[in-house]
């Protein structure tokens, strides 16, 4: 549990670290206006992750009838398509994964570590006893 816990927080916090700006610059390179792309671009980063995970595109909902009706018909398909939103997130997402994978490549650096130092085999009670009664029988 607390391993999940910890990765997911390290997505949350890489994901937030660039998605305002590739959401915001993504739907502006598309004809949403400045500031829709700005209110779109602080969605929450839990709610973006959840809902790529489930095959969900909020931006259409987020951007409104309303404004993807003034753009061209090109443009608001693509933004209603099922590849946008994935698109659009995939630059944020690859930073989390790299903040969650460096965090599991350190914590394995130090795990072997403490496993190096340790220093050689373990015997157990159980089997140290049983040499001592074959050593005592021959």
């Amino acid at each position: 549990m607390l391993s999940i816990g910890i990765f997911f927080t390290l997505m949350i916090v890489g994901l937030s670290a660039t998605l305002p700006h590739s959401l915001a610059t993504g739907l502006r390179a598309h004809g949403v206006p400045a500031g829709v792309a700005a209110h779109v671009s602080h969605l929450p980063p839990v709610s973006v992750l959840f809902a790529a995970f489930l095959g969900y595109n909020p931006a259409q909902k987020l951007i409104g009838p309303h404004v993807l009706a003034r753009l061209p018909a090109h443009q608001a398909a693509e933004i209603r398509g099922r590849g946008f939103f994935p698109h659009l997130i995939a630059g944020p997402f690859h930073t989390g994964l790299h903040e969650a994978f460096a965090f599991a490549i350190a914590a394995c650096l130090v795990a072997a570590l403490a496993s190096w130092s340790r220093g050689g085999r373990v015997v157990r009670p159980e089997e140290h006893a049983s040499e001592q009664t074959l050593t005592a029988v021959d």
